[in-house]
């Protein structure tokens, strides 16, 4: 084991010390490729590929190389070996990527060694940048989306609300930034339900919120047939006649928000992106990403992706497209920008993205499809987490 370690840090300092290409700058993105979770590989491919094209493949005059790894899904060994032959064997500049967090923690000590910038482009557990110093976060932090939403929910006068998430870590996490802001401010938390994993059925569920006394139902789901159960079954058991209201993050993402029909029609989610956002900056990202796919998707993972490249880029301006991790993460603390979301910012200690956070109203636009309006704009909300 002792000469294992040893010659992954020889390998390691060879990285370091090797000269990178000099007209070309590596990037290595990590994402599910195959699995239940493969649309991610897409989105964030669509999104990387969108903006590298937007500078005609080259950033600071360099080509912009990216190498895409498969990581399947949570899979800790697998995406740490994935970075390490990304580092090592294909002397990759940059990482990005990552869906989930524990992928990200597998990282942590090799890319803190080998001091290889690393952009996260979704896993938002507030926990993650403070475990290397060469971390850089694009996406969000449940608690960064979830306590402007609690703030708002006790200034409405909901007064009692029960929380119902899904029991997993990101649930968990989401449960306590709504408990802890809403409690707070002097609001009562009248029932925690954690629903496990495997459920098909929500009904039972929604029933328990129905009877508890809630005037709303804070809610946290993993996107896919989760979402889609438990709308069913707010809307089949009566929570929206009772008035009771569903107040949620990221489970009206675009991914899926088409095939919710009109039992979405109304719901409340608080977030950091919609594609129905109104500006310059969103229009141009939708350009892009058209005319990077005919398929391809505008929500919180492909924007992720479009931003996490363009902090690649501006670290790449820093450097020249030389290899010097420490440089350009001294270039991108406190960078300002106008992102397809809004203005951000990355905080200079903790390296995650300060950005608008809005309340968003599920409507039929204009086009007779279901969109996210933003009704209010919280304004820029840092990680509230990482104060925890």
């Amino acid at each position: 084991m002792k000469l294992l370690r040893l010659g992954l840090a020889a390998c390691m300092a060879w990285a370091v010390a090797g000269p990178a290409a000099a007209d070309t700058v590596k990037v290595g993105i990590i994402a599910p490729f195959s699995g239940p979770f493969a649309h991610y590989g897409k989105l964030f491919k669509d999104g990387a590929e969108a903006y590298t094209k937007l500078q005609d493949g080259k950033f600071a005059g360099k080509t912009v190389e990216i190498i895409y790894r498969d990581s399947g899904g949570p899979n800790p060994a697998g995406v740490r070996t994935a970075a390490q032959e990304l580092i090592v064997n294909d002397k990759v500049d940059y990482l990005g990527g990552i869906v989930f967090t524990p992928n990200a923690m597998a990282v942590a000590p090799l890319i803190q060694q080998s001091k290889t910038p690393t952009v996260i482009f979704n896993a938002a557990t507030s926990s993650i940048t403070p475990r290397s110093d060469y971390f850089v976060r694009s996406s969000y932090t449940l608690w960064q989306v979830t306590q402007p939403v609690a703030k708002w929910a006790y200034d409405q006068g909901y007064k009692k609300v029960v929380t119902a998430v899904m029991d997993y870590a990101p649930g968990v996490d989401a449960e306590k930034a709504f408990d802890s802001e809403f409690t707070k401010l002097g609001g009562e938390v009248v029932e925690r339900i954690r629903m496990p994993m495997s459920t098909n059925d929500f009904s039972p569920f929604a029933q328990r919120i129905k009877a508890s006394g809630a005037q709303a139902a804070y809610v946290f789901l993993p996107g896919g047939p989760p979402n889609l159960g438990f709308v069913n079954a707010y809307n089949q058991n009566g929570l929206r006649e009772a008035g009771i209201a569903f107040l949620g993050t990221a489970e009206m993402d675009e991914f899926d928000l088409q095939k919710f029909g009109d039992a979405a029609l109304g719901l409340l989610t608080s977030f950091h992106y919609s594609a129905a956002h109104d500006s310059d900056a969103n229009r141009k990202f939708a350009e892009a990403m058209k005319a990077q796919a005919p398929d391809a998707l505008l929500n919180y993972a492909s924007v992720g992706a479009y931003d996490g490249m363009h902090l690649i880029h501006k670290m790449v301006e820093a450097t020249d497209g030389k290899k010097d991790g420490d440089k350009a993460i001294a270039a991108i603390k406190g960078y300002e920008w106008e992102s397809p979301r809004g203005p951000a910012r990355i905080d200079p200690e903790s390296r995650h993205i300060t950005q608008n956070v809005y309340l968003r109203k599920v409507e039929r636009g204009s086009d007779g499809l279901l969109q996210n309006t933003e009704i209010e704009n919280f304004g820029m909300q840092p990680d509230h987490g990482l104060a925890q």
